[in-house]
């Protein structure tokens, strides 16, 4: 049985390491700002044992896109929509370059007259 090195866990984009107040203050925003993205689930906080929201760098950088577009003047519910789907596309491009690439060629069908 090998166990993973706690430190290992630095370098984990999805762990849950930052408090909602550290993570608020590397944002510059309010724990409120990041409750309210929550309730457009735009996030999900993990939970510690004592219920405290805990934050990923991964969640963090979501945050920080839509605290831009707010600051830009864009209504919180509107900021998240628009990163859920920015998200949304920036996938499917993925999985369609992934097809592109593992689909055999066509040949291309000329007719002649």
């Amino acid at each position: 049985m090998t166990t993973q090195d706690p430190l290992d866990r630095l370098d984990d984009d999805d762990y849950p390491a930052y408090t909602m107040g550290r993570a608020a203050e590397l944002l510059g925003t309010t724990p409120a700002f990041l409750r309210a993205i929550g309730e457009a689930r735009l996030i999900t906080p993990l939970r510690s044992e004592g219920g405290h929201r805990r934050y990923s760098r991964y969640q963090l950088r979501i945050a920080a896109r839509a605290r831009e577009l707010v600051d830009q003047g864009t209504p919180i519910e509107a900021a998240c929509r628009i990163i859920i789907l920015e998200d949304q596309l920036e996938e499917a491009q993925r999985i369609n370059e992934e097809l592109r690439h593992t689909a055999p060629q066509q040949p291309h069908h000329t007719t002649d007259s």
